[in-house]
């Protein structure tokens, strides 16, 4: 299996701009559950709930390093997704190699949904979400030169 991506957390100063500096500590580097597992698992450094049609924007504390030529898709758990329709806001989340350089420290957050009709509690230290890494081709004509500066949403505004 090649390796082209590394997590890491990010500072705490990064961190505590959108979460308690208490929940600094028990951020989890994501990880595979199994050796056959594609999906690396984020975990909850908070507890969290939500009711029915609520949403929450969770930052994880986590960046990654990963290789040009690959991107990290966020999806919600599998089981989480069947037993409460929990669905990603922008559908897949989506991070792109050079986030790692954006002025967030390439903070990655996520955005989520209760689409079902029961209430969902995370408790601190369990999975939510998971992370798949995907290679991905580029055009033979392709021309972009433009390095990232800002963080999410940051590739449209020129």
């Amino acid at each position: 299996m090649k390796k082209i991506a590394q997590f890491f957390k990010v500072s705490e100063n990064e961190y505590i701009k959108s979460a308690s500096v208490e929940s600094y500590n028990d951020i989890i580097l994501p990880k595979r559950a199994t050796s056959g597992s594609a999906g690396y698992d984020f975990f909850a450094s908070e507890n969290f709930s939500l009711e029915p049609n609520q949403t929450i924007k969770i930052p994880t504390g986590i960046r990654v390093k990963i290789d040009e030529g690959w991107v990290l898709k966020i999806y919600p758990r599998s089981s989480l997704g069947f037993k409460y329709r929990l669905s990603l806001n922008n559908t897949v989340g989506i991070i792109d190699s050079d986030y790692y350089y954006a002025e967030n420290e390439g903070h990655i957050f996520i955005k989520m949904t209760n689409c079902g009709d029961k209430p969902l509690t995370v408790e601190k230290g369990k999975a939510f979400a998971q992370g798949i890494f995907v290679e991905y081709g580029i055009t033979v004509d392709d021309d972009a030169t433009t390095l990232r500066t800002g963080g999410f949403g940051s590739t449209d505004k020129k």
